[in-house]
C-alpha cells in the first residue's frame, strides 16, 4: 500500500483589508487579500481555500502559484467564480514536481472532501 500525506504548509495568507497608515502606499485588495506578493511566482505546488469555519473549498494546483492562484479571483471561468466571496483563508504547499502536485492534489481533494472541487472526486 502507498503511503502519502498531506504535505506542509509553507505559507498562509488570510483575507485582511489594509489600514492605510500616513506616507503609505494603498494596497489594492483582490477579494480582501493584499498578501499575495508572498505568493513566489516562479515555484510550482498546491494551493487550497478555505472559508471562515476553516472547511476547504476548493483545492488547485499550478506550476507558477502565484499568477495561478489570482486568475481563480479574477477569471470569468474560474470553478470559484460563484464562491469567491466565501473564502477566507489561502494555503500553499511548494511541490515542484508535476507528478506530485497531480497525486496531492487528488489525495487532498477526497481526504479533505474538498467543497468545489467536481473532477478528481472518489467519494
Amino acid at each position: 500500500m502507498i503511503k502519502i500525506s498531506i504535505p506542509t504548509r509553507d505559507i498562509t495568507i488570510t483575507e485582511r483589508k489594509q489600514i492605510p497608515k500616513e506616507n503609505e502606499p494603498i494596497i489594492k485588495d483582490i477579494h480582501g487579500f493584499i498578501d499575495f506578493h508572498l505568493i513566489p511566482r516562479d515555484k510550482g505546488g498546491i494551493f487550497l481555500l478555505f472559508n471562515k469555519e476553516d472547511e476547504l473549498l476548493f483545492v488547485g494546483k499550478a506550476r507558477k502559484l502565484r499568477q495561478r492562484i489570482k486568475k481563480h479571483f479574477e477569471d470569468a471561468v474560474s470553478p470559484i467564480k460563484t464562491h469567491r466571496d466565501e473564502v477566507h483563508k489561502i494555503d500553499i504547499c511548494i511541490v515542484e514536481d508535476p507528478m506530485e502536485r497531480e497525486i496531492y492534489e487528488t489525495y487532498i481533494i477526497n481526504k479533505l472532501r474538498s467543497k468545489y472541487n467536481v473532477d478528481k472526486v472518489f467519494y
